[in-house]
């Protein structure tokens, strides 16, 4: 048995952010990923030497809206660079055959440079070796006869915490973790209900030698109506590693990633050209299948974007022992890069502050 005065569940970009805070104010918590990496949902392709190529997870922030983003990565030390959006657009199943057309773009749509695997990077930096424990997969949280919380796991040596931020997505806990009964039903609830950002999704990139379709005054984005991308759009490396990434119309279950693979390629051939079936390599991360993160009424469901939850999920439970701070329970951009940092900057903050004040 261990203890700790702060352990975060969950390694999310959330989770560290938490870590990160804690850490800065002289805390020294233990956070407990039950897969076998960090990051959550933000996964990064890289080359041979470590740089980031290609995001299978959130690729988008935008700055001129999201506060919460500027803020951080001035804190980081990073920046951002412009989605690619110079040229027509593709417009694929609503005419015979595909047709160019310009599209509106989106004000503000920025990428994070060189991609959102730098935040994670930026976010542990620092932080002790041993900070974050891989493949410890919280089973339940119950009371411990101290008034602290004891955290287990299978397989793993129970842990004793004086505070627990929980900060993975609300369904996986509502179905993955077995809380206190105190909790309450309602909270219970509320949790259920929050549905997790594209966690029934799948992503897929694809790399180039080069950026064809830039060559030809195409943007690289297609709206389909006939898939398997329903939408696809430049991913172009900062260092100039060409790539396009796309979301995938086929639904869970159906997703068979050698055939999906030949699909795409197809689909991207007869919309953009013969280069296209040239790829140097083709990604799909299918989140649907990543048990961690996709809940089983996520699995089933209709996509949902969450809205922003009730403030009772943002509080403190248990006598001020347990937040909720999972990136869909933000008061602001529920599910997305923001909404990560500042649940996860928010939960820390007001546990650091019961800490320092037990102390």
């Amino acid at each position: 048995m261990t203890d700790t005065p702060l352990a975060i569940i969950g390694a999310g970009l959330a989770g560290l952010t938490a870590a990160r805070i804690a850490y800065e104010a002289g805390i020294r918590p233990q956070v407990l990923e039950a897969s076998d990496r960090i990051g959550g949902r933000i996964e990064s392709i890289r080359s041979a030497g470590g740089g980031i190529v290609g995001d299978l997870g959130p690729t988008w922030v935008w700055p001129p809206f999201q506060p919460g983003v500027p803020r951080w990565l001035e804190r980081l030390g990073l920046d951002t660079f412009e989605q690619y959006d110079h040229g027509e657009a593709v417009l694929d199943g609503f005419a015979n055959g595909p047709v160019r057309q310009p599209l509106p773009g989106q004000y503000g749509m920025a990428r994070i440079a060189p991609g959102p695997g730098a935040l994670v990077d930026a976010m542990t930096a620092g932080l002790p070796d041993d900070t974050v424990q891989t493949g410890y997969a919280v089973s339940a949280i119950h009371h411990h006869e101290d008034g602290r919380l004891h955290i287990e796991a299978p397989g793993q040596p129970p842990m004793i915490a004086d505070r627990v931020l929980v900060a993975a997505p609300p369904r996986i806990v509502a179905e993955r973790i077995q809380l206190p009964a105190d909790i309450g039903d309602p909270v219970q609830d509320m949790l259920r209900a929050m549905p997790t950002w594209m966690a029934g999704q799948a992503r897929a990139v694809i790399r180039y030698p080069r950026p064809f379709w830039r060559e030809s005054g195409l943007s690289g984005r297609i709206a389909s109506r006939l898939g398997p991308l329903f939408e696809a759009h430049d991913h172009t490396a900062l260092e100039g590693q060409a790539a396009l990434f796309g979301f995938v119309a086929t639904p869970p279950g159906q997703r068979d990633p050698a055939s999906l693979g030949e699909a795409i390629i197809a689909q991207l051939t007869r919309c953009l050209g013969p280069d296209a079936a040239q790829p140097s390599e083709v990604s799909i991360r299918d989140w649907a299948e990543a048990p961690w993160i996709c809940a089983d009424a996520d699995r089933h469901g209709p996509p949902e974007h969450p809205r922003v939850g009730p403030e009772r999920l943002r509080s403190a439970h248990l006598d001020g022992r347990l937040w909720f701070c999972g990136a869909e329970t933000a008061a602001q951009s529920p599910g997305l890069i923001e909404g990560a940092l500042l649940a996860g900057e928010a939960a820390a903050q007001a546990a650091v502050q019961r800490l320092q004040g037990a102390a």
